[in-house]
C-alpha cells in the first residue's frame, strides 16, 4: 500500500513513480490518496468529493478519499486539510483496498504517519515512513506556525510516529542526524535521496521556437522551477534581478505556482522589474524542454537551519537534464553540487550574493557551462535515478514484509 495525500494529477510525481516501478517489478500495489486539490487548494476541474472513488492509472488501483480542500496560509484551514484526509485514510484505508503486506507512507504532512500507524495496527502490517520534510521545524521555519504549544505538540506527534514506524527513509545525511538527535536508532533510518524519472528528465535539444514563445529567446535565462511558496524565499530573486539590471540580457524566469506566487508577481510589477518573467505552472513533460532553453537552473530556500540539511527535489531533475545548477541553499544541497562539479553555489537569503553568482556564470564560456551540466548528469545516472533508488526502496519494503510473514508463521507454530 502506498499512502500519500498528494498524487498525480497533482504535481508530486514520486508516489506514482514508486507505485508504477514496484508494479513493473511484479508487486501488487494499491494507492490510498485524496481528491486532487494541490497546490491551489481547490478541487481540480471535473472533480467532485465522494466518500471514496476508485481509479486506475498505469494499471495501478487508486483509492481517492475525501478531504477538506485547502493550501492557504490559514493554520486552521490547513489543519482541516491534513486532518480530514488522515481520518478518512485511517478509517477507510483499514478496510478497503484488499490484502496488504506492507505500507509505504509519504510525509509530509505529519498526519500521514498517524494514518499509517492506525492502518498498520488494524491490518497488523509494518510501515515504512518516507520523510521528505521535518516537522515541526519546517512549519516553524516558514512561519506557518508560531505557537510554542502547537510546535511542542507537533514534536511529540512526530516522535510518536518515528517510534511506531518499522523503518524510516530520509532524503539527506542531515535529516538522519536530526532524527538521531531525537532518539531514533540510526539503524532504523535509511538515507535515500530524491530521485528523478530518467525516462522523463533527460537532456533534449533546445527548441528556438519554444524559447521565443516563452519570451526566453536571446537572453541569459536563470530559471527557477517548482513551488513559489514561503519556504522558497523568492523575494531574493527579485532583489538579485534588481542588482543585475545593468545586464540587459539576463532574465530570471519563475516556473510554477504556490501560496506566494500572486504576491511575487505584484511585487515584481511594483518594483518595475522587466527582467523577471513568470510562466506559471507547466506540464511535467514540458519541463525538460524549458530546461533545454535555460542557461542556468536555480534552487533557493530561505536561510533557515532546517534548510541546510534539506536537498530540494528540483535539484535532481535539474541534474538529470544536464543543465548547470546555481544552488542558493547551504549545507547538504550545496555539498551535493560541489561534489558533482555540477554548478555554482552561493549563500541563501542574499540578493547581492545571488546576483554575484549569476554574473560569474554569465561570464563563463559555453564549454564550461556544458561541462557542469554533463557532470551533473553523470552524477544523476550513478546515484539519483529512479531505477537506482527504487532498488533500495524495494529491498527495504520486501525485508519488512518478509519479517512480518516470518513473525506470523512463528506465532502460528508456537
Amino acid at each position: 500500500m502506498v499512502l500519500t495525500q498528494y498524487y498525480p494529477p497533482e504535481p508530486i510525481p514520486k508516489p506514482h513513480e514508486l507505485a508504477r516501478g514496484l508494479a513493473e517489478r511484479g508487486h501488487e500495489v494499491v494507492v490510498i490518496t485524496g481528491f486532487p486539490n494541490y497546490p491551489a487548494g481547490k478541487l481540480y476541474p471535473d472533480t467532485r468529493l465522494r466518500l471514496w472513488k476508485w481509479e486506475i492509472l498505469d494499471g495501478i488501483r487508486i483509492l481517492r478519499l475525501p478531504l477538506y480542500p485547502d493550501h492557504s496560509r490559514s493554520v486552521v484551514r490547513r489543519a482541516l486539510n491534513y486532518g480530514s484526509f488522515a481520518v478518512a485514510a485511517a478509517l477507510l484505508g483499514s478496510v478497503l483496498g484488499g490484502p496488504v503486506e506492507v505500507i509505504f507512507a509519504e510525509h509530509p504532512p505529519l498526519t500521514i504517519g498517524l494514518a499509517a500507524w492506525v492502518i498498520g495496527r488494524l491490518r497488523r502490517v509494518p510501515f515504512l515512513y518516507a520523510v521528505n520534510d521535518l516537522w515541526p521545524e519546517s512549519v516553524e521555519a516558514t512561519g506557518m506556525v508560531r505557537s510554542s504549544r502547537v510546535l511542542d505538540n507537533l514534536g511529540r506527534l512526530e516522535r510518536f510516529v518515528y517510534r511506531r514506524a518499522a523503518a524510516i527513509a530520509v532524503i539527506s545525511p542531515g535529516f538522519k542526524a536530526n532524527l538521531a538527535g531525537k532518539g531514533v536508532p540510526p539503524e532504523k533510518v535509511h538515507v535515500i535521496p530524491h530521485w528523478a524519472d530518467e525516462s522523463l528528465y533527460r537532456p533534449v535539444p533546445p527548441d528556438p521556437r519554444l524559447a521565443e514563445n516563452l519570451g526566453m529567446g536571446g537572453c541569459f535565462n536563470v530559471v527557477f522551477a517548482g513551488q513559489l511558496g514561503l519556504a522558497q524565499g523568492l523575494d531574493v530573486v527579485l532583489d538579485a534581478a534588481d542588482e543585475v539590471s545593468d545586464l540587459p540580457d539576463v532574465q530570471f524566469v519563475l516556473v510554477g505556482d504556490g501560496t506566494d506566487a500572486d504576491r511575487l508577481r505584484q511585487a515584481a510589477g511594483q518594483r518595475g522589474l522587466k527582467n523577471v518573467r513568470f510562466l506559471g505552472r507547466q506540464p511535467a513533460e514540458r519541463m525538460p524542454h524549458i530546461f533545454a532553453v535555460s542557461d542556468v537552473l536555480l534552487a533557493h530556500l530561505r536561510d533557515e537551519p532546517l534548510f541546510r540539511i534539506t536537498i530540494p527535489s528540483k535539484t535532481i531533475a535539474y541534474m538529470a537534464c544536464g543543465r548547470p545548477v546555481l544552488m542558493a541553499v547551504e549545507g547538504d544541497a550545496a555539498d551535493l553540487i560541489r561534489a558533482a562539479a555540477a554548478g555554482v553555489t552561493c549563500r541563501a537569503g542574499s540578493g547581492k550574493e545571488l546576483a554575484g553568482a549569476v554574473r560569474r556564470l554569465r561570464a563563463m564560456s559555453r564549454t564550461v557551462l556544458e561541462d557542469m551540466g554533463r557532470a551533473g548528469r553523470a552524477a544523476f545516472l550513478a546515484s539519483y535515478s529512479r531505477s537506482v533508488l527504487l532498488d533500495r526502496y524495494e529491498t527495504i519494503l520486501s525485508e519488512l514484509a518478509r519479517a512480518k510473514t516470518q513473525k506470523r508463521e512463528s506465532e502460528c507454530g508456537s
